[in-house]
């Protein structure tokens, strides 16, 4: 089959799977996949209103300019043909708002960039927000956070679908689509797009996965690498879901009134749980509290039920949390 229709059909598919309608906001940043993310959905659209949406994070000096420039540009070239297609732009200086906050510069972006797309899905009256990851992010995605010591949750890699705000859902329709496939399509199409020469730099393990790692892998050891962690990826998210499920009833039958701002845990429904649906029962409840999760490892969160197993009786963890241990409860809140 031609690789244009094919790539089309399939975001077409995609998108009622994951049962959402034509009319959404598309971020495109200027790449190849935010671009052919932006042909197929155009073409896929018949018509209904479609946001195109482009945050210039001001990180790469002229470059960044050019980027917007070319999305500028694509939409005008795109907007005679596509009835309904909106253009959408903000510039954020997200290096001096990182700073400021004293976080890392990526994570503060990726924050920045999704508030700001739920934003623009919320004043346009869109429904859905879509990016361009494909087969080949979600690989190096999985491969990235198992050197990192990932556990089931990590696992998962790239959501293909997950809340973004209220009544806003995030959806990936390329993310079973490889990188090589996404440069044939715009190829066929006669489509230009930016390259983002960051990239390239190998100080960035991300890089480093992308044009080393996996190509290594496919070479030495199995040419469907790629798909093959897909479809670990995919396994993993069915899994979890089942095992989050279990860990919420749990965390609401161990969780007893808080005194303040102190959550209180009966020590006795927590060691009788199987160790790591404690440690998800109690994931989920640093995440309600907006306590720093990605600062806690497996580690620590082991050592957190060793607190209700008599292991130990107190322990500082990051964020200023504190736990410890009382004669049947188990104490975490943060430090006075």
């Amino acid at each position: 089959m031609d690789r244009v229709p094919s790539l089309v059909v399939r975001v077409r598919r995609r998108l009622r799977r994951l049962g959402v309608g034509p009319a959404g906001v598309v971020a495109v940043s200027g790449g190849p996949d935010s671009v052919a993310l932006l042909r197929a959905l155009a073409a896929a659209s018949a018509g209904a209103p479609l946001v195109v949406a482009h945050l210039n994070h001001q990180l790469r000096g002229a470059d960044s300019a050019a980027d917007e420039d070319f999305v500028r540009a694509l939409h005008a070239a795109l907007a005679g043909q596509t009835p309904g297609l909106v253009f959408r732009c903000e510039r954020l200086d997200v290096a001096a708002l990182a700073r400021a906050e004293g976080g890392n510069l990526e994570a503060v972006a990726r924050r920045l960039r999704y508030d700001w797309l739920a934003r623009v899905a919320g004043e346009t009256g869109c429904t859905w927000v879509a990016t361009g990851h494909t087969a080949d992010d979600q690989a190096e995605t999985v491969l990235h956070r198992l050197l990192r010591g990932t556990g089931l949750r990590g696992l998962r890699g790239i959501a293909a679908a997950r809340g973004l705000a209220p009544g806003v859902t995030l959806v990936r329709p390329l993310l079973g689509v490889r990188r090589a496939e996404v440069i044939a399509y715009l190829g066929a199409i006669g489509q230009p797009y930016r390259e983002d020469h960051t990239n390239q730099d190998q100080r960035y393990t991300r890089n480093r996965i992308r044009h080393e790692l996996l190509p290594h892998l496919a070479g030495r050891y199995n040419p469907a690498i790629v798909p093959l962690l897909g479809r670990l990826a995919e396994q993993a998210a069915e899994l979890y879901r089942q095992e989050e499920k279990v860990a919420r009833t749990l965390l609401a039958e161990a969780e007893l009134p808080r005194a303040g701002n102190v959550l209180v845990f009966d020590r006795a429904r927590l060691v009788a749980a199987a160790r790591h649906r404690a440690r998800e029962a109690l994931r989920l409840a640093w995440e309600r509290e907006g306590w720093p999760v990605g600062a806690m490892g497996y580690d620590q969160w082991d050592r957190l039920v060793g607190l209700a197993h008599g292991e130990t009786t107190a322990l500082d963890l990051p964020g200023g949390i504190r736990a410890r241990a009382r004669a049947r409860v188990v104490q975490v809140g943060p430090v006075p």
